[in-house]
């Protein structure tokens, strides 16, 4: 071998075994050498892929000021094979399902390709200690997916998707906003987009969804609970003494909430007119579906504790809905649910103003950036009223299922419309 050859050859070999690229390491020899990657644990995962990991990355509290401290966001990964593209589940609460050994998310096994879970900050087990809420913004979200995109295209170097359900979807549209290029193509399943803390449009489409015949009977059933309110009180008492709820208004305006709260649930979840009970139906019958579909642990600090960093994200920049209250002023015992999300639904001590500076940007990126991008909306579901808009070039599409409620998918479309659309996202990560 000419000397100069034989010193490339062994120049190469070296390198080779110095960098540590992801063509010389199995996944978790990647892993391990990372210093981001705090601890990787394996763990029983769907038999579609062939390994899984449950993983910690620190990530910075503050990402443009991190001398304010890090803290450990939890990781899903599930390895099909490093040469396939890759599925970014951007989590907007806690990712305990994860954990689960049989979950796969759809979009996996129709993409032949690798997934991972991201715990959005301040859920689950990704709490930072202590809590700093003011950190809990956006943009560090879009930040954390950011720099987990770029950690692992080190070693996952084919196209990259990234999706998310209903608030989850909200942050995977978010984190395209700030970096586009972080992945190829987005798929937002049921993703409101706000501008407000009671944006206003929910209540609009209350008044609009389904037909006039099921309406009115979901109004009469409102009514009429509120008319027995004094039947009524003691059974909401007694269930919530038994599960040890407290709430953060008193009983009687935790009635009013829970009634008003029905419509909403009920259309989101799609529920049956047919078995809202008649007006002549025992207090129990009446009761019992309440509670059933307005479930009074939404209201309660115990039943709602997860949720609150979400409350808080709503009323900073997220947004939510209202109640219209007009069918039932002269029944309710409260004058106004007007900022009832900063008045009971934030966490303990903490307090925030809105601002729509995130929804807007998100909102502009869509209507004039956007491309490979995928909104998928249920028709009945209250969060279409404020559905995402994305600009028809670009290869975007949005796709709303007739009768679909807060569950619609992928694969609850009909078949024809299913398979159209699992060839165009295909089309998008190869």
């Amino acid at each position: 071998m000419h000397p100069i050859t034989a010193k490339l050859h062994w120049f190469l070999v070296l390198f080779l075994l110095t960098t540590g690229t992801a063509l010389c390491q199995n996944l978790f020899q990647f892993m391990q050498a990372q210093p981001e990657i705090s601890s990787i644990k394996a763990i029983d995962g769907n038999h579609f892929f062939n390994q899984c990991y449950e993983i910690r990355i620190r990530q910075p509290l503050n990402h443009r000021d991190t001398t304010q401290g890090f803290f450990l966001q939890r990781v899903f990964v599930s390895d099909k094979k490093a040469d396939r593209p890759v599925v970014l589940i951007t989590e907007g609460y806690d990712a305990n399902y994860a954990a689960q050994p049989n979950f796969i998310h759809e979009l996996s096994p129709m993409l032949e390709a690798n997934q991972l879970c991201v715990e959005h900050r301040y859920f689950g087990e990704s709490v930072p200690d202590p809590i700093n809420w003011e950190f809990l913004t956006v943009e560090n979200a879009a930040r954390d997916h950011h720099r987990i995109v770029q950690l692992f295209k080190k070693h996952y170097q084919e196209k990259w998707l990234n999706t998310g359900i209903s608030k989850g979807g909200q942050t995977a549209l978010a984190h395209r906003s700030f970096f586009p290029n972080d992945v190829s193509a987005t798929v937002a399943y049921v993703a409101p987009l706000n501008f407000g803390v009671e944006d206003g449009r929910h209540e609009r489409f209350l008044n609009q969804v389904g037909s006039d015949e099921c309406r009115d009977k979901i109004r009469s059933f409102q009514r009429e609970i509120l008319v027995r309110r004094a039947q009524m009180l003691p059974l909401l008492t007694d269930y919530a003494k038994q599960r040890n709820y407290t709430f953060p208004m008193p009983m009687d305006e935790t009635l009013d909430y829970i009634v008003l709260e029905y419509a909403f649930s009920f259309w989101q979840w799609g529920h049956n007119c047919n078995a809202i009970p008649a007006d002549t139906a025992s207090t129990e019958a009446l009761f019992n579906n309440l509670i059933r579909i307005s479930s009074p642990d939404y209201f309660s600090y115990q039943g709602s504790a997860h949720f609150r960093a979400f409350f808080y994200q709503a009323a900073r920049e997220l947004g939510y809905y209202g109640y219209d209250t007009q069918s039932f002023a002269d029944l309710l015992s409260l004058q106004s649910t007007q900022g009832y999300v900063n008045q009971f639904m934030l966490p303990v001590g903490s307090s925030t103003t809105y601002s729509d500076k995130t929804s807007r940007q998100v909102d502009q990126f869509l209507k004039s950036d956007a491309r490979n991008v995928v909104l998928i909306y249920g028709e009945v579901d209250p969060w279409s009223a404020t559905a995402a808009t994305v600009r028809k070039r670009g290869n975007n599409h949005k796709i709303v299922q007739e009768g679909g409620n807060h569950a619609t998918r992928i694969g609850t479309l009909p078949e024809q419309k299913r398979e159209k659309l699992i060839r165009k996202i295909n089309k998008m990560v190869r």
